[in-house]
């Protein structure tokens, strides 16, 4: 019989839905053998463009052991973003990926997760935890599965079925052990390939496959590399991010709901942002408008290089469509 000390799944549950999370699934704490298998067989095709820190402490990815070695379980945790606006797609502006309207979601997810852990520790001291917001060597997504919030749409997002791929993952590695772990859910998609059609750039080679040196959402906000010249015109228009995928997407376009946290609503009109405004954006300027937000991530340098990219992808399809460039 498991001895769950003063913590059951009712109680855990109950406190990070108070904390404003919108989903939350145990898992027992076990090796990631098949997923990690996955993630090499991935990283010796260079599909990780030169995100070079998904190669290292694959050990830890294996096995959560290796963080906490007391660990016995895993909570996986959602958290819905939607806001339902729409794009002008107006000239002379680039879209801007809808988890990047608002506030950072990992400055609002570890503040979450901070209040959560210190709850469930003042009603046991000897809950153990620590905690990852997409920023340490633990495969959320394989855990979100394992817990059964969700499973792995072609696009390589976490589908689930109450909010679709609109979720940001975060999850804590704990030595409670609980009464009730979830059951993975298995494959809604079907023979839908809706997603892989969609993409502009062929980033995703096959089901589940996505080639980061041709994702839109690498290639405009962790590749520091130049755009490659073959993708030019067709981004359609996405400055920083790409939703592509998600929008067209069955279950988003049914099951999405508006978020219930404020921070992720439109900051500063970072929706849509003016290219001739961000070529002639200093630093400072920068930094004063995007504060706390997840472009940052990009740095001036690389939000200029991605619209005059966007500028050169219009020219050429201006060009190609009256023929004088040919």
């Amino acid at each position: 019989m498991v001895n769950q000390g003063k913590l059951s799944n009712e109680l855990v549950t109950q406190k990070a839905l108070a904390l404003g999370f919108d989903l939350i699934g145990f898992a027992k704490s076990e090796e990631l053998k098949e997923e990690v298998e996955r993630l090499e067989n991935w990283l010796r095709e260079r599909y990780n463009g030169t995100m070079s820190y998904m190669e290292r402490n694959l050990e830890k990815r294996l096995n959560v052991k290796e963080i906490l070695p007391e660990a016995k379980s895993v909570i996986s945790l959602a958290l819905n973003y939607y806001t339902d606006e729409a794009y002008s797609n107006k000239a002379g502006s680039g879209k801007v990926s809808r988890y990047a309207f608002g506030t950072d979601y990992h400055y609002i997810l570890w503040d979450k997760l901070e209040k959560l852990i210190t709850e469930l520790k003042e009603i046991d001291p000897n809950f153990s935890a620590k905690s990852y917001v997409d920023t340490g060597p633990v495969m959320d997504k394989a855990w979100a599965i394992h817990s059964g919030l969700g499973w792995m749409g072609k696009h390589s997002n976490i589908i689930t079925k109450e909010f679709g791929s609109w979720i940001f993952l975060s999850t804590i590695i704990t030595n409670y052990e609980f009464s009730n772990y979830g059951n993975v859910l298995g494959d809604f998609c079907g023979t839908c390939t809706r997603c892989i059609d969609a993409c502009p750039t062929s980033a995703i080679t096959e089901s589940y496959i996505v080639n980061a040196n041709k994702c839109i959402s690498f290639l405009t906000i962790e590749n520091k590399e130049e755009i490659p010249n073959e993708l030019s015109g067709s981004f359609e228009n996405w400055l920083f991010g790409c939703d592509i995928c998600q929008d067209v997407c069955p279950w988003n376009k049914k099951f999405s709901k508006r978020t219930n946290e404020p921070g992720f609503f439109v900051k500063n009109s970072n929706k849509e942002i003016n290219l001739d405004e961000i070529m002639e954006m200093d630093n400072i300027e920068f930094k004063m408008r995007f504060k706390d937000s997840p472009i940052m991530r990009a740095k001036l340098k690389g939000l200029k290089r991605n619209a005059s990219f966007l500028r050169a992808g219009t020219d050429r399809t201006i060009l190609n469509k009256t023929g004088k460039n040919k």
